[in-house]
Protein backbone atom coordinates (compact mmCIF):
# COMPACT_ATOMS: atom_id res chain seq x y z
CA UNK A 1 0.00 0.00 0.00
CA UNK A 2 1.67 3.38 -1.29
CA UNK A 3 0.89 6.53 -0.30
CA UNK A 4 -2.15 8.90 -0.69
CA UNK A 5 -1.31 9.99 -4.69
CA UNK A 6 0.57 7.10 -5.21
CA UNK A 7 0.19 4.86 -8.05
CA UNK A 8 1.79 0.68 -7.75
CA UNK A 9 3.29 -0.73 -10.81
CA UNK A 10 4.56 -4.33 -10.70
CA UNK A 11 6.00 -5.63 -13.31
CA UNK A 12 6.39 -9.87 -13.38
CA UNK A 13 9.76 -10.31 -14.70
CA UNK A 14 9.40 -14.61 -14.84
CA UNK A 15 6.22 -16.05 -14.87
CA UNK A 16 5.45 -19.97 -15.07
CA UNK A 17 2.08 -21.32 -13.83
CA UNK A 18 0.48 -24.87 -14.38
CA UNK A 19 -1.99 -24.11 -16.89
CA UNK A 20 -5.00 -25.67 -16.47
CA UNK A 21 -7.14 -23.81 -18.88
CA UNK A 22 -7.82 -20.67 -20.12
CA UNK A 23 -10.15 -19.66 -17.09
CA UNK A 24 -7.15 -20.78 -14.74
CA UNK A 25 -9.32 -23.24 -12.67
CA UNK A 26 -6.62 -25.01 -10.92
CA UNK A 27 -3.12 -23.06 -10.09
CA UNK A 28 -3.15 -19.29 -10.22
CA UNK A 29 -2.67 -15.65 -9.75
CA UNK A 30 -5.05 -13.35 -8.65
CA UNK A 31 -4.60 -9.02 -8.70
CA UNK A 32 -7.13 -7.29 -6.99
CA UNK A 33 -7.26 -3.05 -7.67
CA UNK A 34 -7.70 -2.60 -3.98
CA UNK A 35 -6.47 -3.47 -0.83
CA UNK A 36 -8.37 -6.55 -0.49
CA UNK A 37 -10.54 -9.59 -2.57
CA UNK A 38 -13.69 -7.50 -2.23
CA UNK A 39 -11.93 -4.58 -4.31
CA UNK A 40 -12.00 -5.15 -8.40
CA UNK A 41 -10.70 -7.72 -9.93
CA UNK A 42 -7.45 -6.34 -12.37
CA UNK A 43 -6.74 -9.92 -13.85
CA UNK A 44 -6.22 -13.78 -13.54
CA UNK A 45 -3.31 -15.29 -14.58
CA UNK A 46 -1.61 -18.76 -15.17
CA UNK A 47 0.40 -20.66 -17.83
CA UNK A 48 3.44 -18.63 -18.89
CA UNK A 49 2.68 -14.84 -19.44
CA UNK A 50 5.47 -12.62 -20.98
CA UNK A 51 5.58 -9.00 -20.51
CA UNK A 52 2.97 -8.83 -17.78
CA UNK A 53 2.88 -5.11 -16.17
CA UNK A 54 0.34 -4.47 -13.96
CA UNK A 55 -0.35 -0.63 -12.33
CA UNK A 56 -3.38 0.06 -9.53
CA UNK A 57 -5.66 2.82 -10.10
CA UNK A 58 -5.19 4.39 -6.79
CA UNK A 59 -2.42 3.65 -3.94
CA UNK A 60 -3.06 -0.42 -2.90
CA UNK A 61 -2.91 -3.48 -4.85
CA UNK A 62 -3.58 -6.98 -3.44
CA UNK A 63 -1.57 -9.50 -5.18
CA UNK A 64 -2.65 -13.48 -4.27
CA UNK A 65 -1.07 -16.72 -5.13
CA UNK A 66 -3.15 -19.85 -5.10
CA UNK A 67 -1.88 -23.11 -6.07
CA UNK A 68 -4.41 -27.19 -5.48
CA UNK A 69 -3.32 -29.85 -3.68
CA UNK A 70 -1.12 -32.37 -5.58
CA UNK A 71 0.84 -35.58 -4.91
CA UNK A 72 3.82 -34.97 -7.39
CA UNK A 73 6.19 -32.18 -7.45
CA UNK A 74 4.95 -29.56 -9.94
CA UNK A 75 7.63 -29.21 -12.97
CA UNK A 76 6.57 -24.99 -13.21
CA UNK A 77 8.77 -22.01 -11.59
CA UNK A 78 6.48 -19.78 -10.35
CA UNK A 79 6.60 -16.29 -10.50
CA UNK A 80 8.89 -13.74 -9.88
CA UNK A 81 8.25 -9.53 -9.68
CA UNK A 82 8.91 -6.19 -8.87
CA UNK A 83 6.85 -3.31 -7.58
CA UNK A 84 6.98 0.54 -7.52
CA UNK A 85 5.27 3.54 -5.60
CA UNK A 86 4.90 6.55 -7.50
CA UNK A 87 3.43 9.74 -7.80
CA UNK A 88 4.69 10.16 -11.52
CA UNK A 89 2.58 7.46 -12.77
CA UNK A 90 -0.36 9.23 -15.00
CA UNK A 91 -3.16 10.45 -12.74
CA UNK A 92 -6.58 9.23 -14.20
CA UNK A 93 -8.69 12.42 -13.85
CA UNK A 94 -8.35 13.02 -17.60
CA UNK A 95 -10.35 9.83 -17.95
CA UNK A 96 -13.33 10.46 -15.18
CA UNK A 97 -13.94 14.33 -16.72
CA UNK A 98 -14.48 13.07 -20.37
CA UNK A 99 -16.96 10.11 -19.29
CA UNK A 100 -14.23 7.58 -20.34
CA UNK A 101 -13.85 4.10 -18.04
CA UNK A 102 -10.20 3.36 -17.11
CA UNK A 103 -8.91 0.30 -18.10
CA UNK A 104 -7.89 -2.14 -15.03
CA UNK A 105 -4.30 -2.74 -14.73
CA UNK A 106 -3.20 -0.03 -17.37
CA UNK A 107 -1.03 3.33 -16.86
CA UNK A 108 -3.55 5.10 -18.89
CA UNK A 109 -5.80 3.23 -20.82
CA UNK A 110 -9.39 4.20 -21.67
CA UNK A 111 -12.73 2.72 -23.50
CA UNK A 112 -15.44 5.05 -23.69
CA UNK A 113 -18.76 3.64 -24.25
CA UNK A 114 -21.95 4.75 -26.72
CA UNK A 115 -24.52 5.34 -24.78
CA UNK A 116 -26.91 5.76 -27.92
CA UNK A 117 -25.74 8.60 -30.28
CA UNK A 118 -23.99 10.39 -27.22
CA UNK A 119 -20.95 13.24 -27.42
CA UNK A 120 -18.05 14.00 -25.28
CA UNK A 121 -15.02 15.30 -25.46
CA UNK A 122 -11.21 13.08 -24.96
CA UNK A 123 -8.25 14.68 -23.78
CA UNK A 124 -4.34 13.91 -23.80
CA UNK A 125 -2.98 12.59 -20.53
CA UNK A 126 -2.32 16.06 -18.05
CA UNK A 127 -4.76 18.27 -19.93
CA UNK A 128 -4.65 21.53 -20.35
CA UNK A 129 -1.33 21.14 -18.75
CA UNK A 130 1.53 19.75 -20.72
CA UNK A 131 1.90 15.86 -20.70
CA UNK A 132 4.28 13.62 -19.17
CA UNK A 133 7.04 12.25 -21.20
CA UNK A 134 7.43 8.56 -21.79
CA UNK A 135 4.42 7.11 -21.53
CA UNK A 136 2.01 5.60 -23.72
CA UNK A 137 -2.10 5.54 -23.72
CA UNK A 138 -4.33 3.14 -25.54
CA UNK A 139 -8.42 4.94 -26.22
CA UNK A 140 -10.88 2.41 -27.27
CA UNK A 141 -13.37 4.16 -28.07
CA UNK A 142 -16.97 1.50 -29.16
CA UNK A 143 -20.24 2.32 -31.02
CA UNK A 144 -22.94 0.52 -30.67
CA UNK A 145 -23.66 -2.61 -32.45
CA UNK A 146 -26.44 -4.72 -32.08
CA UNK A 147 -29.64 -5.74 -33.64
CA UNK A 148 -31.23 -1.97 -33.27
CA UNK A 149 -27.93 -0.15 -33.39
CA UNK A 150 -24.80 0.46 -35.89
CA UNK A 151 -22.74 3.38 -34.96
CA UNK A 152 -19.70 4.94 -36.19
CA UNK A 153 -17.21 7.21 -34.23
CA UNK A 154 -16.74 10.73 -35.34
CA UNK A 155 -13.41 12.83 -34.00
CA UNK A 156 -13.33 16.53 -34.35
CA UNK A 157 -9.72 17.55 -32.87
CA UNK A 158 -9.70 21.31 -31.88
CA UNK A 159 -5.93 21.28 -31.01
CA UNK A 160 -3.03 18.89 -31.50
CA UNK A 161 0.15 19.90 -30.17
CA UNK A 162 2.60 16.52 -29.76
CA UNK A 163 6.52 17.20 -29.67
CA UNK A 164 7.59 15.99 -33.45
CA UNK A 165 11.18 16.04 -32.14
CA UNK A 166 14.71 15.96 -34.60
CA UNK A 167 13.32 14.82 -38.55
CA UNK A 168 14.60 11.86 -39.33
CA UNK A 169 14.69 10.41 -42.66
CA UNK A 170 11.19 8.00 -43.72
CA UNK A 171 10.01 8.70 -40.27
CA UNK A 172 7.18 11.45 -40.04
CA UNK A 173 7.08 11.56 -35.90
CA UNK A 174 10.48 10.55 -34.34
CA UNK A 175 9.55 11.35 -31.15
CA UNK A 176 5.45 11.96 -29.56
CA UNK A 177 3.01 10.91 -31.91
CA UNK A 178 -0.90 10.06 -31.85
CA UNK A 179 -1.75 6.86 -33.90
CA UNK A 180 -5.15 6.73 -35.22
CA UNK A 181 -6.72 3.27 -36.34
CA UNK A 182 -10.24 3.58 -38.04
CA UNK A 183 -10.74 -0.12 -38.14
CA UNK A 184 -11.24 -0.44 -34.50
CA UNK A 185 -7.74 -3.09 -34.10
CA UNK A 186 -8.03 -4.65 -30.76
CA UNK A 187 -4.31 -6.77 -30.57
CA UNK A 188 -1.08 -5.42 -30.37
CA UNK A 189 -0.03 -6.87 -33.46
CA UNK A 190 -2.17 -4.95 -35.88
CA UNK A 191 -0.93 -1.55 -34.48
CA UNK A 192 1.39 -0.97 -37.22
CA UNK A 193 -1.43 -0.61 -39.79
CA UNK A 194 -2.63 2.59 -38.76
CA UNK A 195 -4.45 4.85 -40.82
CA UNK A 196 -3.58 8.30 -39.10
CA UNK A 197 -0.17 9.27 -37.57
CA UNK A 198 -0.54 12.50 -36.30
CA UNK A 199 2.48 14.80 -34.26
CA UNK A 200 3.67 18.71 -34.35
CA UNK A 201 1.08 21.54 -33.88
CA UNK A 202 -2.55 21.61 -35.74
CA UNK A 203 -4.31 24.91 -35.28
CA UNK A 204 -7.26 23.72 -37.76
CA UNK A 205 -9.88 21.71 -37.09
CA UNK A 206 -9.69 18.57 -38.45
CA UNK A 207 -12.12 15.60 -38.34
CA UNK A 208 -11.76 11.72 -38.93
CA UNK A 209 -13.88 9.12 -39.00
CA UNK A 210 -14.25 5.07 -37.90
CA UNK A 211 -14.93 2.64 -40.83
CA UNK A 212 -17.42 0.84 -37.85
CA UNK A 213 -18.55 0.71 -34.45
CA UNK A 214 -14.92 0.69 -32.95
CA UNK A 215 -11.91 3.38 -32.95
CA UNK A 216 -8.89 2.72 -31.21
CA UNK A 217 -6.09 5.95 -30.65
CA UNK A 218 -2.44 5.30 -29.49
CA UNK A 219 -1.02 7.94 -27.60
CA UNK A 220 3.03 7.92 -27.05
CA UNK A 221 4.34 11.09 -25.61
CA UNK A 222 7.90 10.53 -26.67
CA UNK A 223 10.97 12.31 -24.66
CA UNK A 224 10.13 15.75 -25.30
CA UNK A 225 6.65 17.92 -23.69
CA UNK A 226 3.88 19.13 -25.31
CA UNK A 227 0.49 20.42 -24.40
CA UNK A 228 -0.77 17.21 -26.22
CA UNK A 229 -4.97 17.17 -28.07
CA UNK A 230 -8.19 17.89 -27.30
CA UNK A 231 -10.86 16.19 -29.57
CA UNK A 232 -14.79 16.18 -29.44
CA UNK A 233 -16.28 12.72 -30.38
CA UNK A 234 -19.76 11.74 -31.61
CA UNK A 235 -21.24 8.66 -31.73
CA UNK A 236 -23.34 8.49 -34.78
CA UNK A 237 -25.89 5.86 -36.79
CA UNK A 238 -23.67 4.35 -39.68
CA UNK A 239 -26.45 3.64 -41.83
CA UNK A 240 -24.55 2.04 -44.71
CA UNK A 241 -26.25 4.41 -47.59
CA UNK A 242 -24.30 5.29 -50.10
CA UNK A 243 -25.06 9.17 -51.04
CA UNK A 244 -24.14 11.93 -49.81
CA UNK A 245 -25.43 12.05 -45.77
CA UNK A 246 -26.52 14.74 -44.06
CA UNK A 247 -24.10 16.61 -41.88
CA UNK A 248 -26.14 16.54 -38.88
CA UNK A 249 -26.32 12.28 -38.56
CA UNK A 250 -29.80 11.95 -39.41
CA UNK A 251 -30.53 9.47 -41.87
CA UNK A 252 -31.25 11.90 -45.30
CA UNK A 253 -29.30 11.46 -47.90
CA UNK A 254 -29.31 13.79 -51.35
CA UNK A 255 -28.80 12.61 -55.09
CA UNK A 256 -27.45 15.20 -57.28
CA UNK A 257 -27.37 14.14 -61.18
CA UNK A 258 -24.25 17.06 -61.00
CA UNK A 259 -22.50 15.03 -58.45
CA UNK A 260 -23.20 11.16 -60.31
CA UNK A 261 -25.05 10.27 -63.04
CA UNK A 262 -26.32 6.83 -61.94
CA UNK A 263 -25.94 4.63 -58.72
CA UNK A 264 -27.76 3.04 -56.08
CA UNK A 265 -29.60 3.49 -52.44
CA UNK A 266 -30.71 1.11 -49.76
CA UNK A 267 -32.55 0.42 -46.70
CA UNK A 268 -30.38 1.30 -43.42
CA UNK A 269 -27.84 -1.88 -43.47
CA UNK A 270 -28.81 -3.53 -46.52
CA UNK A 271 -28.65 -6.49 -46.82
CA UNK A 272 -29.23 -6.80 -42.72
CA UNK A 273 -32.34 -5.99 -41.12
CA UNK A 274 -33.15 -2.03 -41.06
CA UNK A 275 -33.44 -0.53 -37.37
CA UNK A 276 -36.95 0.09 -35.98
CA UNK A 277 -38.03 3.52 -34.97
CA UNK A 278 -36.40 4.65 -38.04
CA UNK A 279 -37.32 7.73 -40.60
CA UNK A 280 -34.69 7.56 -43.42
CA UNK A 281 -35.18 9.98 -46.25
CA UNK A 282 -33.44 9.96 -49.94
CA UNK A 283 -33.54 13.06 -52.50
CA UNK A 284 -33.07 12.74 -56.03
CA UNK A 285 -32.32 16.10 -57.43
CA UNK A 286 -31.71 16.47 -62.05
CA UNK A 287 -30.60 20.26 -63.27
CA UNK A 288 -33.22 21.32 -64.96
CA UNK A 289 -32.90 19.73 -68.09
CA UNK A 290 -32.95 16.00 -66.71
CA UNK A 291 -35.27 13.48 -65.29
CA UNK A 292 -34.94 11.02 -62.56
CA UNK A 293 -35.50 7.24 -63.10
CA UNK A 294 -35.81 4.82 -60.19
CA UNK A 295 -36.13 0.93 -60.28
CA UNK A 296 -36.39 -1.47 -57.40
CA UNK A 297 -34.40 -4.56 -56.72
CA UNK A 298 -35.36 -5.65 -54.10
CA UNK A 299 -37.90 -5.07 -51.80
CA UNK A 300 -39.13 -6.30 -48.31
CA UNK A 301 -40.88 -4.11 -45.46
CA UNK A 302 -43.07 -5.30 -42.60
CA UNK A 303 -46.61 -5.48 -43.12
CA UNK A 304 -48.45 -7.55 -40.42
CA UNK A 305 -51.97 -5.94 -40.94
CA UNK A 306 -51.49 -5.90 -44.47
CA UNK A 307 -53.89 -8.08 -46.56
CA UNK A 308 -51.61 -10.63 -48.83
CA UNK A 309 -54.66 -11.11 -50.81
CA UNK A 310 -54.79 -8.09 -52.22
CA UNK A 311 -51.76 -6.99 -51.89
CA UNK A 312 -49.27 -4.40 -49.75
CA UNK A 313 -49.91 -1.06 -51.75
CA UNK A 314 -51.91 2.17 -50.11
CA UNK A 315 -51.80 4.47 -47.48
CA UNK A 316 -54.73 2.35 -46.03
CA UNK A 317 -52.99 -0.91 -46.36
CA UNK A 318 -49.59 0.12 -45.19
CA UNK A 319 -49.68 1.26 -41.87
CA UNK A 320 -46.44 -0.53 -39.74
CA UNK A 321 -43.26 0.06 -41.91
CA UNK A 322 -43.46 1.55 -45.14
CA UNK A 323 -41.71 3.50 -48.23
CA UNK A 324 -43.35 6.43 -49.78
CA UNK A 325 -42.43 7.58 -53.10
CA UNK A 326 -43.35 11.42 -54.17
CA UNK A 327 -42.73 13.72 -57.31
CA UNK A 328 -41.26 16.95 -55.52
CA UNK A 329 -42.01 20.57 -57.14
CA UNK A 330 -39.70 23.87 -57.11
CA UNK A 331 -42.29 25.93 -55.47
CA UNK A 332 -42.12 23.36 -52.24
CA UNK A 333 -45.01 21.02 -52.90
CA UNK A 334 -44.79 17.30 -53.35
CA UNK A 335 -47.52 14.88 -54.88
CA UNK A 336 -47.10 11.39 -53.50
CA UNK A 337 -47.04 8.63 -56.21
CA UNK A 338 -47.63 5.96 -53.28
CA UNK A 339 -47.11 3.67 -50.35
CA UNK A 340 -45.66 0.61 -50.14
CA UNK A 341 -44.97 -2.39 -48.05
CA UNK A 342 -44.73 -6.14 -47.87
CA UNK A 343 -42.97 -7.94 -50.93
CA UNK A 344 -45.06 -5.19 -53.12
CA UNK A 345 -42.11 -3.53 -54.59
CA UNK A 346 -42.77 -0.21 -56.42
CA UNK A 347 -42.87 -0.39 -59.97
CA UNK A 348 -40.20 2.10 -61.74
CA UNK A 349 -40.60 6.38 -61.07
CA UNK A 350 -39.76 8.34 -63.96
CA UNK A 351 -40.13 12.08 -62.46
CA UNK A 352 -42.58 14.15 -63.93
CA UNK A 353 -41.73 16.98 -66.66
CA UNK A 354 -41.59 19.93 -64.27
CA UNK A 355 -41.12 18.47 -61.40
CA UNK A 356 -37.42 19.18 -59.62
CA UNK A 357 -37.04 15.28 -58.59
CA UNK A 358 -38.33 12.56 -56.79
CA UNK A 359 -38.37 11.87 -53.07
CA UNK A 360 -38.32 8.94 -51.31
CA UNK A 361 -39.51 7.80 -47.10
CA UNK A 362 -38.50 4.68 -45.00
CA UNK A 363 -40.65 4.68 -41.97
CA UNK A 364 -40.46 1.78 -39.38
CA UNK A 365 -42.27 1.98 -35.62
CA UNK A 366 -41.48 0.02 -32.71
CA UNK A 367 -42.02 -3.18 -33.68
CA UNK A 368 -40.01 -5.88 -36.07
CA UNK A 369 -38.11 -5.46 -38.97
CA UNK A 370 -36.94 -6.83 -42.11
CA UNK A 371 -34.34 -6.71 -44.70
CA UNK A 372 -35.43 -4.13 -46.32
CA UNK A 373 -34.46 -2.81 -49.91
CA UNK A 374 -32.41 -2.03 -52.70
CA UNK A 375 -32.71 0.28 -55.57
CA UNK A 376 -30.69 2.51 -58.40
CA UNK A 377 -31.46 5.26 -59.93
CA UNK A 378 -30.31 7.24 -63.27
CA UNK A 379 -30.14 10.69 -64.17
CA UNK A 380 -31.13 10.97 -68.23
CA UNK A 381 -32.20 13.82 -70.53
CA UNK A 382 -35.80 15.36 -69.96
CA UNK A 383 -38.22 13.71 -72.20
CA UNK A 384 -41.52 15.10 -73.86
CA UNK A 385 -44.76 15.17 -71.49
CA UNK A 386 -45.93 12.48 -73.64
CA UNK A 387 -42.45 10.51 -72.97
CA UNK A 388 -41.56 7.96 -75.60
CA UNK A 389 -45.08 7.28 -77.05
CA UNK A 390 -48.04 8.43 -75.28
CA UNK A 391 -50.37 11.45 -76.53
CA UNK A 392 -52.66 13.71 -75.84
CA UNK A 393 -56.30 12.45 -76.38
CA UNK A 394 -59.22 15.70 -76.43
CA UNK A 395 -62.37 16.54 -78.77
CA UNK A 396 -63.50 12.90 -78.87
CA UNK A 397 -65.92 10.40 -76.96
CA UNK A 398 -64.25 7.32 -77.48
CA UNK A 399 -60.86 5.81 -78.19
CA UNK A 400 -58.28 3.02 -77.64
CA UNK A 401 -55.29 3.02 -75.89
CA UNK A 402 -52.62 0.34 -76.17
CA UNK A 403 -49.01 -1.11 -75.20
CA UNK A 404 -46.48 -0.24 -77.16
CA UNK A 405 -46.43 -2.72 -80.27
CA UNK A 406 -49.95 -4.53 -79.25
CA UNK A 407 -50.63 -7.24 -79.31
CA UNK A 408 -47.33 -7.80 -79.88
CA UNK A 409 -44.74 -8.10 -76.59
CA UNK A 410 -43.68 -4.83 -75.49
CA UNK A 411 -40.38 -3.65 -75.54
CA UNK A 412 -37.95 -2.26 -72.71
CA UNK A 413 -36.29 1.06 -73.18
CA UNK A 414 -33.12 1.24 -75.69
CA UNK A 415 -29.86 -0.35 -74.48
CA UNK A 416 -28.41 1.95 -71.89
CA UNK A 417 -31.48 4.12 -70.91
CA UNK A 418 -33.04 3.81 -67.64
CA UNK A 419 -36.86 3.77 -68.85
CA UNK A 420 -39.12 3.50 -71.41
CA UNK A 421 -42.05 5.54 -70.56
CA UNK A 422 -45.76 6.46 -72.20
CA UNK A 423 -48.12 9.06 -71.27
CA UNK A 424 -51.65 9.67 -72.27
CA UNK A 425 -53.89 12.35 -71.29
CA UNK A 426 -57.41 12.08 -71.99
CA UNK A 427 -59.96 15.29 -71.60
CA UNK A 428 -63.77 15.35 -72.22
CA UNK A 429 -66.14 17.83 -72.15
CA UNK A 430 -67.35 19.63 -68.69
CA UNK A 431 -69.53 18.02 -66.80
CA UNK A 432 -68.46 14.32 -68.06
CA UNK A 433 -66.31 11.79 -67.24
CA UNK A 434 -64.24 8.86 -68.32
CA UNK A 435 -64.47 5.54 -68.03
CA UNK A 436 -61.72 3.25 -68.81
CA UNK A 437 -61.99 -0.42 -69.58
CA UNK A 438 -58.98 -2.84 -69.66
CA UNK A 439 -60.47 -5.88 -71.93
CA UNK A 440 -56.91 -7.44 -72.00
CA UNK A 441 -54.01 -6.80 -69.50
CA UNK A 442 -50.73 -8.70 -69.03
CA UNK A 443 -48.07 -6.75 -67.96
CA UNK A 444 -44.89 -8.83 -65.56
CA UNK A 445 -44.98 -8.50 -62.41
CA UNK A 446 -47.42 -9.76 -59.42
CA UNK A 447 -49.12 -7.38 -57.10
CA UNK A 448 -49.85 -9.58 -54.29
CA UNK A 449 -46.47 -11.63 -54.62
CA UNK A 450 -43.48 -9.07 -55.69
CA UNK A 451 -45.00 -6.02 -57.01
CA UNK A 452 -44.32 -3.88 -60.38
CA UNK A 453 -40.60 -3.72 -60.08
CA UNK A 454 -39.89 -4.57 -64.12
CA UNK A 455 -42.84 -2.65 -65.40
CA UNK A 456 -46.74 -0.83 -64.21
CA UNK A 457 -49.29 0.99 -65.49
CA UNK A 458 -50.13 3.62 -63.24
CA UNK A 459 -53.85 5.36 -63.38
CA UNK A 460 -54.47 9.06 -62.61
CA UNK A 461 -58.05 9.13 -61.90
CA UNK A 462 -58.59 10.48 -59.41
CA UNK A 463 -58.50 14.46 -58.71
CA UNK A 464 -56.41 14.43 -55.53
CA UNK A 465 -55.27 10.99 -54.71
CA UNK A 466 -51.99 9.14 -55.54
CA UNK A 467 -52.36 7.11 -58.88
CA UNK A 468 -53.47 3.55 -58.99
CA UNK A 469 -50.70 0.82 -60.31
CA UNK A 470 -51.77 -2.18 -61.84
CA UNK A 471 -49.13 -5.42 -63.48
CA UNK A 472 -49.95 -8.85 -63.16
CA UNK A 473 -52.22 -10.68 -65.54
CA UNK A 474 -56.20 -9.90 -65.91
CA UNK A 475 -57.51 -13.34 -65.58
CA UNK A 476 -61.06 -13.31 -68.79
CA UNK A 477 -63.46 -13.56 -65.89
CA UNK A 478 -62.28 -10.52 -63.90
CA UNK A 479 -63.52 -7.18 -64.86
CA UNK A 480 -61.22 -4.41 -64.98
CA UNK A 481 -62.72 -0.55 -65.11
CA UNK A 482 -62.34 2.88 -63.72
CA UNK A 483 -64.55 5.83 -63.72
CA UNK A 484 -62.72 9.12 -63.85
CA UNK A 485 -63.34 11.51 -61.09
CA UNK A 486 -63.40 14.73 -63.10
CA UNK A 487 -63.54 15.09 -67.21
CA UNK A 488 -59.87 14.13 -67.46
CA UNK A 489 -57.43 11.30 -66.96
CA UNK A 490 -53.54 10.32 -67.03
CA UNK A 491 -52.40 6.62 -67.74
CA UNK A 492 -48.80 6.28 -67.48
CA UNK A 493 -46.78 2.46 -68.70
CA UNK A 494 -43.41 2.46 -67.87
CA UNK A 495 -40.87 -0.39 -68.74
CA UNK A 496 -37.46 -0.48 -66.80
CA UNK A 497 -34.21 -1.38 -67.78
CA UNK A 498 -34.98 -5.04 -66.40
CA UNK A 499 -37.70 -5.64 -68.14
CA UNK A 500 -38.14 -8.70 -70.18
CA UNK A 501 -41.15 -8.02 -72.23
CA UNK A 502 -45.30 -8.77 -71.93
CA UNK A 503 -47.78 -9.20 -73.96
CA UNK A 504 -48.80 -5.42 -72.77
CA UNK A 505 -52.39 -4.41 -72.31
CA UNK A 506 -55.53 -2.56 -74.51
CA UNK A 507 -58.23 -0.41 -73.07
CA UNK A 508 -61.15 1.21 -74.29
CA UNK A 509 -61.77 4.78 -72.97
CA UNK A 510 -65.46 6.47 -72.84
CA UNK A 511 -66.88 9.93 -72.64
CA UNK A 512 -69.77 9.31 -69.92
CA UNK A 513 -72.36 11.11 -68.15
CA UNK A 514 -74.26 9.91 -65.15
CA UNK A 515 -77.82 10.85 -63.98
CA UNK A 516 -81.63 10.55 -65.31
CA UNK A 517 -81.70 13.09 -68.40
CA UNK A 518 -80.08 11.40 -70.94
CA UNK A 519 -80.36 12.99 -74.65
CA UNK A 520 -78.15 9.95 -76.14
CA UNK A 521 -78.10 6.46 -75.45
CA UNK A 522 -78.35 5.29 -72.04
CA UNK A 523 -76.84 1.85 -71.13
CA UNK A 524 -78.83 -0.86 -69.92
CA UNK A 525 -76.68 -1.98 -67.26
CA UNK A 526 -74.42 0.34 -65.85
CA UNK A 527 -76.55 3.41 -66.63
CA UNK A 528 -73.95 5.23 -67.93
CA UNK A 529 -74.91 8.03 -70.42
CA UNK A 530 -72.77 7.49 -73.90
CA UNK A 531 -72.95 9.06 -77.63
CA UNK A 532 -75.83 7.67 -79.82
CA UNK A 533 -72.37 7.81 -82.19
CA UNK A 534 -70.79 5.11 -80.34
CA UNK A 535 -73.32 2.27 -80.78
CA UNK A 536 -72.46 -0.69 -83.09
CA UNK A 537 -69.25 0.43 -83.23
CA UNK A 538 -67.65 -2.91 -82.68
CA UNK A 539 -66.25 -1.13 -78.63
CA UNK A 540 -68.16 -2.05 -75.78
CA UNK A 541 -68.67 1.88 -74.43
CA UNK A 542 -70.89 0.74 -72.05
CA UNK A 543 -68.38 -0.90 -69.87
CA UNK A 544 -67.06 -4.20 -68.87
CA UNK A 545 -70.09 -6.29 -68.29
CA UNK A 546 -72.43 -4.15 -70.39
CA UNK A 547 -72.95 -4.36 -73.73
CA UNK A 548 -76.41 -2.83 -74.33
CA UNK A 549 -74.54 -0.75 -77.07
CA UNK A 550 -73.47 -3.57 -79.48
CA UNK A 551 -76.66 -5.27 -79.21
CA UNK A 552 -79.35 -5.44 -82.27
CA UNK A 553 -76.92 -3.97 -84.79
CA UNK A 554 -78.61 -5.01 -87.68
CA UNK A 555 -77.76 -3.13 -91.29
CA UNK A 556 -78.72 0.06 -90.48
CA UNK A 557 -77.31 0.64 -86.61
CA UNK A 558 -75.65 3.68 -86.54
CA UNK A 559 -72.26 2.57 -86.23
CA UNK A 560 -72.14 0.47 -89.29
CA UNK A 561 -74.17 3.81 -91.20
CA UNK A 562 -71.18 5.90 -90.18
CA UNK A 563 -69.01 3.21 -90.39
CA UNK A 564 -67.05 1.19 -93.40
CA UNK A 565 -70.58 0.28 -94.84
CA UNK A 566 -71.72 4.08 -95.84
CA UNK A 567 -69.88 3.98 -99.45
CA UNK A 568 -71.68 0.59 -99.96
CA UNK A 569 -74.99 1.63 -98.88
CA UNK A 570 -74.82 4.73 -101.26
CA UNK A 571 -73.55 2.44 -103.97
CA UNK A 572 -76.62 0.12 -103.58
CA UNK A 573 -79.29 3.32 -103.99
CA UNK A 574 -77.25 4.34 -107.11
CA UNK A 575 -78.08 1.41 -109.04
CA UNK A 576 -81.57 0.72 -107.84
CA UNK A 577 -82.05 4.15 -109.45
CA UNK A 578 -80.37 3.50 -112.87
CA UNK A 579 -82.50 0.10 -113.09
CA UNK A 580 -85.90 2.21 -112.27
Amino acid sequence: MGLTGQRIRIEFRDFDLFFGGPHCPFDYVKVYDGPDNESAVIGTYCGQQRNLVLYSSESSLLVTFVTIPRTANTQNRGFKGIFEFSESFVKLDFIVKNDGEHIRGSECDQKILSKKESSGTVYSPNWPFPYIPKIVCRYFVYGMQDSQHLERVRLVFGLLDISKGNPKEGIDCPDGYLKIYLKGQETTDSYDKFDHEMCGEKKQPFVVVSDGPRLVMVFSSGELQGRGFKANYTFETEYRIPGTAAPDGTCNFTYRSGSRKKGEFNSPRYPSNYPSETNCTYLFVPTPNEQVTVVFDHFRVRADSANSTNGSYGVSICQEDWLEMYNTYKDGTEKLVGRYCGMTAPGPIESNRGASGVKIILHSDQEGVFSGFKAHYTFESVKSIFGDCGSNVSSAESGVISSPNFPQNYDGPVRGLASKTCNWYIIVRQKHKILLNFDFFAVEGEPTARGCPAAVVRLWHTIEGPPLELCGEKPLTEKWQYLSEGNSMRISFISADKSVGAQGFRAIWTEVSEGPDCEQFTCVKSNFCISKKLMCNRMENCGADDQSDEMNCGAHAPGLVNGPALPLLLLSLCFALLLS
